[in-house]
């Protein structure tokens, strides 16, 4: 076989890696004939057979770690796994271990429990005296019931007795038949055993077998496993060798006195035993529930790894783990995936597999240790995640490691921030102009509805909750709002929902024939009175302004987008809009300068914004109060004006920092806003929650009928979010600039 050592497998595309495995000797041409055409994956007409109500095929990604040496034998690992960091750090961690030889692992034996407890016995003592009597007897019995298992060499090889002693005092002798199933994992075969021995063994000892199952504790079969690392090969950017060896020492130290710790630390070694467990067909659950079982024999949940300093000064890593995994017999032999996987593990025996997977599972103990202990976990793991979704986007090469730096920089890891970063390259390299721009949200802290009607509202801006960047396309118009789930292309004839407002924007800013991209991500959510509508439309705005080199003001802005928000909301008041644009605190009066009203603030304002369990459409709202206004005329005017006044009187309050008095003003206002029909059952539930755990002041705010409420909570904040936590809502925190999602 050729040597393990691949450099650059990741940088190939997947038909590549196969041809190059199969130019190299690790595939043979049918595997590789039928990784490239699917045909390694179990058909449906197979899975079927497998489980009941089967639907299809799950899909995990099936790779490969290449660099091994174990046992002074080149080996490639495969992998079924999600995680990148897991074939990234093992393929990693296996080319550091081959200048020291790679690794070494032994299991020296490999013997299966099964196991039948004894219950109702009159006298213990003479059960198990006359028990061990009959133990050559015992034994023949149940070689006789796979003589097949026999004549390969396998079959009991002894039987044990353990005394327990229950809850209510009563014993019962745990039989324990040690069976040695050869390359099979053996689980049926021992369970079998288990059941036809059963009898003779309540004969001899007059009791009646409870239990007949095999355990999954297999610590007859414990394989251990070691590796030394240079010292010099393991220095990073900012730390010498030395002392990065001596922090992962201090870190399994940690894990071994820490369970909370050891929890995650031993997480570590199964990412790499688990999937390769399930590469080769290998019951990975029983896997786990033994090594975990093993790692809290002592009573202490504790570390499976030992790393420490050589005489020498390397690093010295070592395992222990319980083992027995097989290569024939179940998924092994039926599901092609795993036959291919043990091809590709090249492992004659189901004892070679285990000290394989001993190794696998020390390597990845020590590539995530490396990593925390240097970098962290996050970097190498945010890298790696970035290359996969980068790479499907349909990222070319040529790109590929400007947008996966563009990726981890950005935070956003995700397909449609790939795939705007690819555009925006691809735009670039075509010279295509491009324009970005950022709008405000907004919250209502009084005046709601009273403001249509040309009254006062006080509100405050939640900046940069929307960003929008355009790009001059070839071909069509497409806007994207990936929060909202929204992926269209605008025609120039549309004239609603979200094409109208695009069209409209367009015709304002006399743009003609131009097409565009539209990537719009939005910190707002739909329809809970934030101001989401207005945002989008002024970021919009301005990103195309930008684009096509448009130089238009602020006033401009707001104009284009007050259009918009009436094809929207159909008699909108213009403050969502005003409040977006200019992205200010302002006393709001429809129609009247603004300079006069904004308004500078002394401190950030403590502010809590709760979502209801339903989103309100503001058009809807509006309609039914201007309805229900035109058949109450005097009344709803006489409501407006106190409207007004309390906006006006806690513009003075909100300025000077009067936090308590503007709190009742608020509460005041909501009485109000109730009072013409706004409020909705779960709304009042999320204010009532907000006051009594100390706001000073919370109602709806928005358009209502659903949406959103807002609190004020000067030194209360934590505590009401956690009390409308508690009762399933989600929140949103302003201080009257960024807003953050909880």
């Amino acid at each position: 076989m050729n040597k393990s050592r691949i450099s650059g497998l990741h940088k190939l595309s997947i038909a590549n890696r196969i041809s190059k495995l199969e130019k190299l000797g690790w595939l043979s041409s049918d595997a590789a004939k039928n990784l490239r055409s699917g045909r390694h994956v179990i058909a449906e007409k197979a899975a079927d057979k497998m489980v009941e109500n089967t639907l299809g095929i799950f899909g995990l990604p099936f790779a490969v770690a290449p660099n091994f040496i174990i046992n002074k034998r080149e080996c490639i690992v495969p992998l079924v796994v999600e995680e990148p960091s897991v074939v990234a750090g093992l393929s990693a961690a296996a080319a550091m271990a081959r200048v020291t030889g790679g690794f070494t692992a032994l299991l020296s034996e490999s013997l299966l429990i099964g196991q039948i407890h004894l219950v109702g016995i009159s006298d213990v003592e003479v059960a198990l005296v006359s028990l061990r009597e009959k133990l050559p007897q015992l034994i023949d019995k149940a070689n006789g019931i796979h003589p097949r298992l026999s004549a390969r060499g396998g079959g009991v090889r002894d039987i044990e007795y353990k005394v327990l002693s229950l809850a209510n005092e009563v014993s019962v002798v745990a039989v324990h038949i040690l069976v040695d199933t050869r390359d099979a994992m053996g689980a049926n075969l021992v369970n079998t055993i288990c059941e036809s021995i059963a009898p003779m063994l309540e004969k001899i000892s007059g009791g009646e077998a409870a239990l007949k199952i095999l355990s999954n504790l297999v610590d007859r079969s414990v394989c251990s496993a070691t590796v030394t690392y240079r010292v010099d090969d393991l220095m990073s950017d900012s730390m010498s060798g030395a002392e990065v060896r001596d922090r992962i020492i201090m870190a399994n130290e940690i894990a071994i006195a820490d369970s909370y710790r050891a929890v995650t630390h031993n997480k570590g070694v199964m990412n790499g035993i688990d999937a390769f467990a399930i590469a080769t067909g290998n019951d990975w659950r029983a896997i786990e529930a033994s090594i975990h079982g093993y790692a809290a024999r002592s009573g202490h949940y504790s570390a499976l790894t030992k790393w420490s300093s050589t005489t020498n000064g390397d690093l010295l890593g070592e395992i222990t783990i319980p083992l027995k995994p097989g290569i024939v017999g179940g998924t092994t032999s039926s599901n092609p995936a795993a036959i291919l996987g043990i091809a590709i593990a090249g492992v004659e025996s189901a004892v070679q597999l285990a000290e394989m997977m001993a190794a696998v599972g020390l390597a990845q103990n020590f590539a995530a240790l490396r990593a925390l202990v240097t970098s962290g976990i996050q970097k190498g793991h945010m890298r790696l995640h970035a290359r996969s979704v980068a790479m499907a986007a349909g990222t070319p090469d040529r790109y590929l490691d400007l947008a996966i730096q563009r990726l981890v920089a950005s935070g956003e890891i995700k397909d449609w921030k790939a795939m705007e970063i690819l555009q925006d390259l691809e735009n670039k390299q075509a010279g295509h102009p491009t324009g970005s721009a950022f709008a405000a949200g907004k919250i209502i802290l009084l005046g709601e509805h009273a403001a249509v009607y040309g009254r006062h509202a006080l509100a405050i801006p939640i900046l940069d909750a929307v960003r929008a960047n355009a790009t001059l396309n070839d071909n069509k118009t497409c806007l994207t709002l990936k929060e909202w789930g929204l992926n269209t292309i605008v025609d120039r004839e549309n004239q609603s929902g979200v094409g109208a407002v695009v069209n409209t924007i367009l015709d304002e800013l006399d743009v003609d024939n131009s097409k565009f991209l539209i990537n719009v991500s939005s910190n707002l959510p739909r329809g809970m009175g934030l101001g989401s509508s207005a945002a989008i439309a002024v970021a919009i705005t301005r990103a195309i302004a930008l684009c096509i080199g448009a130089d238009i003001d602020d006033e401009r802005v707001n104009a284009i987008a007050y259009a918009c928000e009436k094809l929207t909301h159909g008699n909108p008041s213009g403050l969502d809009n005003t409040l977006s644009c200019y992205g200010k605190p302002m006393l709001f009066q429809k129609g009247k300068p603004l300079a006069s009203k904004a308004l500078e603030l002394c401190n950030p304002l403590p502010l809590l914004v709760g979502f209801s369990k339903n989103t309100s459409l503001t058009i809807d709202q509006v309609l039914g109060v201007r309805s229900r206004y035109d058949k109450n005329l005097s009344q709803y005017e006489a409501i407006f004006d106190q409207i007004d006044e309390i906006s006006c009187r806690g513009s003075r309050a909100l300025t000077a920092g009067h936090y308590e008095e503007l709190g009742r003003l608020m509460n005041i206002c909501h009485g109000l806003l109730n009072a013409i029909e706004l409020s909705t059952p779960d709304l009042e539930n999320m204010i009532a929650i907000a006051r009594d755990s100390g706001a000073s002041g919370a109602k709806l705010t928005g358009s209502g009928g659903g949406g959103s409420m807002v609190a004020l909570c000067p030194g209360t904040l934590d505590k009401v979010r956690s009390a409308l936590h508690q009762a399933g809502y989600e929140t949103f925190q302003s201080h009257a600039s960024r807003g953050s999602m909880s």
